[in-house]
């Protein structure tokens, strides 16, 4: 898949991540969404900088990639539900300084999540992605053939716990690939993560961490990462069936607030 000339990009990294330049979020004709939309199945990490999205705008772009996923656990801004605000509530209470996709305890987890940065510290808090393409692709034949046969538990219970739910996770919980497809460009990727994967299908917690952690080590090396450094107005976008990040917390007490979305997914094959 290649993306039309006239998209200003600049790439991230050699492994994924683009920059696109020139291009206003609340204006964008049809043409031009097509464009990004082919830049975001081809790079799977978009940066827009200099936006100015209010909550109304950044839900109607959100929507052009389909419709929005109303988080099951995360507290949503009060006019719109569609809309998660993160703020810093210091590195004691950091819940996403670890490798994960975004709620992959759903039966249908998000196709994509972004992030609007409406305030962010002078140095920290990046953001960092790793493509699991490129990581399922490298893995030796005999891997690849024994990983297509394997299923996962992935749990909210620690994203529940965190967030005070007491018993509302359990109500959350799924059996996904530990490879899955991507629907629109048809390239595998490993789907497992240290925030929500528990185990392997029919086996125990102790029988599968061996093997977990291997995957995830594997699958965030430095040479399949992009890292982001935020600045105010950036909109960053991903393909949470590609892959996986890790926010760092670095930045104590400074103020940072921004505001996510997700776009509704379909069942991991």
């Amino acid at each position: 898949m290649s993306v039309s000339p006239d998209l200003d990009l600049v790439r991230m990294t050699g492994a994924l991540g683009a920059e696109v330049r020139g291009v206003d979020l609340t204006d964008l004709d049809d043409g031009q969404f097509a464009r990004v939309h082919a830049a975001f199945l081809e790079h799977h990490v978009l940066v827009f900088r200099d936006q100015k999205l209010d909550p109304d705008a950044l839900v109607a772009f959100g929507q052009r990639f389909g419709p929005l996923y109303v988080h099951p656990i995360v507290p949503h801004i009060e006019t719109h539900e569609e809309v998660i605000p993160i703020s810093n509530l210091g590195k004691r209470r950091t819940i996403t300084e670890v490798w994960h996709s975004d709620v992959t305890f759903a039966p249908c987890p998000p196709l994509a999540s972004a992030l609007y940065a409406l305030s962010v510290p002078d140095a920290g808090g990046d953001t960092l992605f790793a493509n699991q393409h490129l990581a399922f692709e490298a893995l030796s034949p005999g891997m690849q053939r024994l990983l297509r046969g394997l299923r996962a538990v992935h749990s909210g219970d620690g994203l529940g716990a965190a967030m005070k739910q007491g018993e509302a996770w359990r109500a959350h919980g799924q059996l996904h690939p530990v490879v899955r497809t991507h629907p629109e460009t048809g390239r595998p990727a490993l789907f497992v993560n240290r925030a929500f994967t528990r185990a392997f299908e029919d086996m125990t917690p102790a029988e599968s961490r061996p093997l977990l952690d291997f995957l995830i080590e594997w699958a965030t090396a430095p040479h399949l990462q992009c890292r982001h450094r935020w600045r105010k107005g950036d909109l960053v976008m991903w393909d949470n069936r590609s892959i996986m990040h890790y926010a760092v917390h670095d930045h104590g007490d400074a103020k940072r607030n921004l505001h996510r979305i997700t776009v509704e997914g379909d069942e991991p094959r």
